[in-house]
């Protein structure tokens, strides 16, 4: 058993709780002794998509968001704290939020039309909606 597993499952004995499944990537660097050890434990390992190199880094990059977003800045209380906060977020991240990487677009949103009259530039008048207390904030054109 190498130092980083051992590590690994005595942090999560000393956590006091059960973790069902761990998803990881099929890089060589696990051996077959790190899925036994975990097996052992009561963890079921699952293993990402075959030829899917960008799944894991997709969802690296939503679980940063999120974290950076949400969590680094929210004081959780219980479980269903958690659970309304993250339903929240989810709503602002796929309806709200722009995305860098599919032109500012939104994922459940079509993307707004460009507003090209000067006028209109000049007298923009903008809405803010605040969620979760004032945590996350909305910006929309007011009507």
């Amino acid at each position: 058993m190498t130092q980083t597993t051992r590590n690994l499952v005595m942090d999560l004995e000393d956590a006091g709780c059960q973790v069902q499944y761990l998803t990881r990537d099929r890089d060589g660097t696990y051996p077959a002794l790190f899925d036994t050890i975990l097996a052992d434990a009561g963890i079921e390992v699952t293993l990402t998509g075959v030829r899917m190199p960008r799944m894991n880094s997709i969802m690296k990059r939503w679980i940063q968001t999120y974290r950076h977003e949400l969590l680094d800045r929210t004081l959780i209380l219980n479980q269903s704290h958690l659970m309304h906060a993250q339903r929240e977020y989810e709503h602002h991240h796929n309806e709200h939020r722009g995305h860098r990487g599919i032109a500012n677009a939104r994922p459940r949103a079509p993307l707004p039309a460009p507003i090209t009259d000067r006028n209109r530039l000049a007298q923009l008048n903008i809405h803010r909606r605040d969620r979760l207390s004032g945590i996350l904030h909305e910006y929309d054109h007011a009507a």
